[in-house]
C-alpha cells in the first residue's frame, strides 16, 4: 500500500480557469439539463394523462422518462453549481450518492430495455397472448423488480468501490463515476469491486443476449407476415427501442473498456458527456418521432 490518504472530500475536473468559460459551460450545462427535463417530462405527462396510453409499452416508456430524469438530476446540477461558485468540491457522501444513484439508474435503464424487448417479442411473435402475458400487473411486477435490483447492484458497486483505502481525492471526471473512482485505490487490484465486476459483466451479457435472441425471433416472426405494409408497421414498433438501446449499449461500452488516462483528457470528456448526459435527452426524442399516438397527445398538451 502507498501513501494512505484519509478523503473527506473530492476534486472534480475543472472545465477551465478562466471564470468567462466557466459561465458559458453553465449555461451550456443548464440548456441541455432544461431539455432533457422538458422531453422526458413531456413522455410522462403523455402517459400519465391519455387514457389511450395507458398500455404496457408506454407503462415501460414512462418509467425510462424517470430513470433518465434521476440519472442527469444525479449529476448536472452539482456541476452546474460548481461551475456558479468557481470550485471544484463535492463531499465525499456527495460522492458516494453520486456514485450510488448514477450507478443504479444505468442498471436500470439496461435492465428495463431488456424487459421492453421481451414485450416487443410478446405483442409481434405472440400476439394472441399479448394481453395475457404482458397485463399492466405484471409490467408493474417487473418494473418494481427492475428498481429493486438496480438499487441493490448500486449498493453494492458503490460499497466495492468506496471499500479500498484512497490514496488521492481527485477525480479526473465532472462527476464521481466509476473508472475515475477506482483508480484512486491505493490498491492495485480491489478483489471486492473485481468480484462484483465480474458478476455484472455475466449479467450483462446475459441480458444483451437475451435482447439479441428476441429481435432475431421477432425479425424471424416479421418474415412470415404476408404484406409489405403489415411488415413495415411490425418492424416500426421496434426501430425505437433498436436504436435507444445501440446508443446505450456502445456509448458505455466505449467509455467502460477504455481505460482512463491518469491526466485529464478531452476524449474522456467527451465520451463521458456522450454516455452520460446526451442518451436520456435523445431518449424521449427517438420513442416520440416514429410515435403517431404519442405526437398526438403531445399536440393536446400544448394546446392545452
Amino acid at each position: 500500500m502507498d501513501n494512505q490518504t484519509v478523503v473527506s472530500y473530492f476534486l472534480l475536473l475543472e472545465f477551465s480557469k478562466s471564470r468567462h468559460l466557466q459561465i458559458l459551460y453553465f449555461f451550456m450545462f443548464f440548456l441541455l439539463y432544461l431539455a432533457t427535463l422538458t422531453t422526458n417530462l413531456l413522455i410522462i405527462s403523455a402517459v400519465a394523462s391519455d387514457h389511450r396510453l395507458h398500455r404496457p409499452m408506454y407503462f415501460f416508456l414512462m418509467n425510462l422518462a424517470l430513470q433518465d430524469l434521476g440519472s442527469v438530476s444525479v449529476i448536472v446540477p452539482k456541476c452546474m453549481m460548481n461551475f456558479l461558485l468557481n470550485t471544484r468540491y463535492i463531499s465525499y457522501l456527495g460522492c458516494v450518492a453520486q456514485a450510488f444513484f448514477f450507478i443504479s439508474f444505468a442498471a436500470s435503464d439496461f435492465f428495463l430495455l431488456t424487459a421492453m424487448a421481451y414485450d416487443r417479442y410478446v405483442a409481434i411473435c405472440n400476439p394472441l397472448q399479448y394481453e395475457t402475458l404482458i397485463s399492466l400487473k405484471s409490467c408493474t411486477e417487473i418494473v418494481g423488480l427492475v428498481w429493486i435490483v438496480s438499487f441493490l447492484y448500486g449498493t453494492l458497486h458503490t460499497t466495492g468501490i468506496f471499500s479500498s483505502s484512497l490514496c488521492s481525492n481527485t477525480v479526473n471526471q465532472f462527476f464521481c463515476n466509476i473508472p475515475q473512482l477506482l483508480k484512486l485505490s491505493c490498491s492495485r487490484i480491489n478483489l471486492i469491486e473485481v468480484r462484483i465486476i465480474l458478476v455484472s459483466a455475466i449479467v450483462a451479457l446475459a441480458c444483451f443476449t437475451f435482447i439479441i435472441i428476441s429481435y432475431a425471433m421477432i425479425f424471424k416472426a416479421v418474415q412470415r407476415i404476408p404484406s409489405e405494409q403489415g411488415k413495415l408497421k411490425a418492424l416500426s414498433t421496434c426501430i425505437p427501442h433498436i436504436t435507444v438501446v445501440s446508443i446505450f449499449i456502445l456509448t458505455g461500452f466505449f467509455v467502460n473498456m477504455r481505460r482512463p488516462s491518469d491526466t485529464p483528457s478531452d476524449l474522456d470528456l467527451a465520451l463521458t458527456i456522450l454516455y452520460s448526459l446526451l442518451p436520456p435527452l435523445f431518449n424521449p426524442i427517438i420513442y416520440s418521432m416514429r410515435n403517431k399516438n404519442i405526437k398526438a397527445v403531445f399536440f393536446k398538451l400544448w394546446r392545452f
